[in-house]
This record gives structure tokens, C-alpha cells and sequence, in this order.
């Protein structure tokens, strides 16, 4: 079929300049390797991530690393408890030459890194999620588009609690993926120390852009193409479906469920899995591409009870389950 060979050459193409952003994200970042192989998967199934991981462990870089790769433009906001909401978006300013202008806030950029999202009170939160979802911003009387493409990693450190406001469950749903972020093996830490990045600047690990945001948009775009039969749109529902209904799976871990995964959560393990596909050089989806992403898809989407905090039931144990029983087509 002339369509599927069409897709088949595009998938090639793009699966070589997947291969030349890890490489160039390699030159800075050591290891994470699942963890860039899934801010890619993310970046092209068009959502955004959140990373959960202790401080020092290259997220800031990461994502810096990837922007200059892709040729995108990179911005940080470090999210503080007295940072309001135009501290994000931007605001509108008057002086007599020009009379009204505005000001455009650090939100626009295609590569946005939101540091310690959890530590801004809900109202920021709020105006940052909005941007996301809504992909603009209303500035005084303007509204403005996002930078195209618009890709989000914010980040929450697990071990402090102190002044911190978490993200609502129905704010956190917004994100695509939520990933937890480990520590480098012992090999890895070694060539951190010699790779040090204290002392060199990050130009001078000579990153170069080998693709360019257009790019970018048009493997978002092909990733739609990535064929998924009606057995695994079956599939996917069934395993939405165990996280509300657990006893009609047999999901012994279903009685610590408080709230299944919502709606968004089909939605997404239905683009994820076409670009965990893409990436994977397949012109289909198929049940263990699914599989692979539930994770980064459900976790943050199943709520636990009481019951299941008290017995320091994680939702992966529950994820497991979930894949282990849940009838594969």
C-alpha cells in the first residue's frame, strides 16, 4: 500500500534524527537514558511531562540539552512562593513614546523548564496550567499564541515538604506523563565528576541543533498517521476501565483504589503508545507498545485511599497488576 510505505520512509527518517538528539543530549547528559527515550516519546505525542526526582540529577539539563538539539528556544522558571501569575505570562506596560505594550513573560519559548512547580501557591499553578492546556495566554486585552512547539517539563522535589503546595489531582491530569527520575549508577557518577559541569560552561560542550522546531511539529503531526486497529482501541479502554471497576478484572490491589484514571488518561495512552510506535520504527500500535508507556501515563492518574497510603501501596504496584491481568488482544 502506498500509504504505509509513504509512513514506513518517513518513520525511518525520523527514527535517525531521534538517534541524533540522544547522541547530542549524550554529549552533556550522562545516563537517564529511559528518562530522555521518554521526554522524547512525550515531546512527540505533543504533551507534557512531570519529573519527580531529588535535586542534582541534570533535569535543568536535560531539557536545556534538548532544546539546543531540536533548535528551539529554551526557558527556566524557577517557580517561588512570591512569584505571581504575570511573573509567567507577562504583563502590559506604558511609557509616553509608546503608550501600551506588553511585555512577554518567560512562558514563551518551545522548550519551558517549570522547576519546583509545587513550590508556587495555586493561583500560578493555575495561569501556567492554563497555558498548557489551552496553548495561549491573554496579556490585558491581547490573547497570544504559544511558540510552536510548546513542550513543558516541570519539575517537584519528593523529599521536601515544607512550603510547598502539591499539584491538585485534576491539575496534575493535564500532564502526559509523570516520570520519577533515579539516581546515576556508580560508572555513571564517575564521568559526571570528569564531565563536571561546574566547571565547564554549556557551550563548551559544543551541542549543535540537529533538527529544527518545524521538524519537530511535522513527526507531531505524522505521528497521527501511526495506525492503531480497533482490538487495541479495546485494549486501552479495558485497561482505563480496570482502574474504576478493579473487581471486574480480578485487581486484588483495586481495593485501595480511591479514583480510577479519568478519560485524559485514554486520550493519552492513545497518542503516547502511536509515538512510542514512531519511535520504535513500527507503522502500527501494538499491545507492548502500550505497555510500555502505561506507566508514565497512569501513574499520577490512579488515586489511592487511605487504606492503600497506610500500607505504602504504590500505584506501579498497581499498574503491574493491571497489565499482568488485563486480556491482551
Amino acid at each position: 500500500m502506498e500509504g504505509e510505505e509513504a509512513l514506513r520512509s518517513k518513520i525511518k527518517e525520523y527514527q535517525l534524527i531521534i538517534e541524533k538528539i540522544r547522541k547530542e543530549t549524550s554529549k552533556i547528559v550522562v545516563g537517564q537514558e529511559k528518562t530522555i527515550e521518554t521526554i522524547l516519546n512525550c515531546l512527540l505525542a505533543n504533551g507534557h511531562i512531570i519529573v519527580e526526582g531529588v535535586p542534582g540529577i541534570a533535569k535543568t539539563l536535560l531539557i536545556r540539552a534538548l532544546s539546543k538539539a531540536t533548535g528551539g528556544m529554551f526557558s527556566r522558571i524557577q517557580f517561588t512562593v512570591d512569584l505571581l501569575p504575570t511573573d509567567i505570562t507577562g504583563l502590559t506596560a506604558y511609557n509616553e513614546q509608546k503608550g501600551f505594550y506588553v511585555i512577554k513573560g518567560p512562558i514563551f519559548a518551545n522548550f519551558l523548564l517549570a522547576d519546583e512547580i509545587n513550590r508556587t501557591p495555586p493561583k500560578v499553578q493555575s495561569a501556567m496550567l492554563e497555558a498548557m492546556a489551552e496553548r495561549q495566554v491573554t496579556i490585558g486585552k491581547e490573547t497570544f499564541s504559544m511558540m510552536n512547539p510548546f513542550f513543558v517539563l516541570a519539575t517537584q522535589n519528593p523529599i521536601e515538604t515544607s512550603g510547598t503546595y502539591p499539584l491538585p489531582e485534576a491539575q496534575i491530569d493535564r500532564f502526559l506523563f509523570k516520570v520519577k527520575m533515579g539516581y546515576p549508577s556508580t560508572d555513571e557518577e564517575k564521568e559526571i565528576m570528569k564531565r563536571n559541569i561546574q566547571i565547564k560552561s554549556f557551550d563548551e560542550y559544543g551541542l549543535q541543533a540537529v533538527t529544527s522546531p518545524d521538524k519537530v511539529l511535522e513527526m507531531q503531526e505524522t505521528v497521527k498517521s501511526v495506525y492503531l486497529s480497533k482490538e487495541v482501541e479495546e485494549y486501552i479502554v479495558s485497561l482505563v476501565e480496570s482502574t474504576r471497576t478493579p473487581q471486574k478484572y480480578g485487581i486484588e490491589l483495586g481495593k485501595y483504589i480511591e479514583w480510577g484514571a479519568s478519560p485524559r488518561a485514554s486520550i493519552f495512552l492513545f497518542l503516547a503508545s502511536k509515538a512510542n510506535a514512531l519511535m520504535k520504527g513500527d507503522t502500527f500500535v501494538t499491545p507492548s507498545h502500550i505497555k510500555e508507556i502505561a506507566y508514565n501515563v497512569l501513574r499520577h492518574r490512579i488515586i489511592l485511599n487511605y487504606e492503600g497510603l497506610a500500607e505504602n501501596v504504590s500505584t506501579d504496584d498497581l499498574i503491574s497488576e493491571i497489565l499482568s491481568k488485563v486480556p491482551v488482544p
